[in-house]
């Protein structure tokens, strides 16, 4: 069945259609909640939530634009709306430091080490982060998803990154000591 029908029959509540589009989506979708979750229970919560409504909302998608696109948008809101409502994103201090730059040595850093740092960041560092750095939002837009200010949007980033600078270098200091030992 083609994806336009199978969605078609997802709107009509067709419970074997939804577990097909389920089947289809739901691993790169829970890749999605890992960015924006604090663990990998809350991901599973958030992936739950966001299918409930994708499914509820399934019928608007209009055949415009990629509907995995569509899906992810509605996995994000659904993370940024449980964090709004637990009232996590609390101001901070909107000095914003200078731009910081962080050099990767690829070869002691793993791309596993980088997303669990990335999962420990507090909530309000990683939501803006994951949405500026790894989605491309723009902090007007990242401002209205959080209901937060520009500059805050901006200072929690520079803070991201400054803690992520941190735990990295620590990371490739330890590395080849490490290695000397083995």
């Amino acid at each position: 069945m083609g994806l336009k029908k199978l969605i078609q029959q997802c709107a009509k509540n067709d419970r074997k259609a939804q577990a097909e589009v389920y089947q289809l989506f739901s691993g790169k979708l829970f890749g999605l909640c890992l960015k924006y979750s604090k663990n990998y229970a809350e991901a599973q919560d958030n992936l739950q939530d966001g299918f409930i409504t994708i499914f509820d909302k399934i019928g608007q998608f209009k055949h415009k634009g990629s509907f995995e696109g569509w899906m992810k948008r509605i996995i994000i809101n659904t993370a940024l709306q449980k964090h709004r409502a637990k009232r996590l994103l609390s101001l901070v201090s909107e000095e914003i430091p200078d731009e910081i730059v962080v050099e990767v040595d690829d070869e002691t850093v793993s791309l596993d080490y980088l997303l669990s740092i990335i999962q420990e960041l507090p909530d309000r560092y990683r939501m803006v982060f994951n949405l500026y750095v790894l989605d491309g939002y723009s902090h007007k837009e990242i401002a209205e998803k959080l209901e937060i200010s520009e500059g805050t949007s901006k200072s929690n980033l520079s803070r991201a990154r400054t803690i992520l600078k941190n735990k990295i270098e620590k990371e490739q200091i330890q590395t080849p000591i490490l290695k000397k030992q083995n």
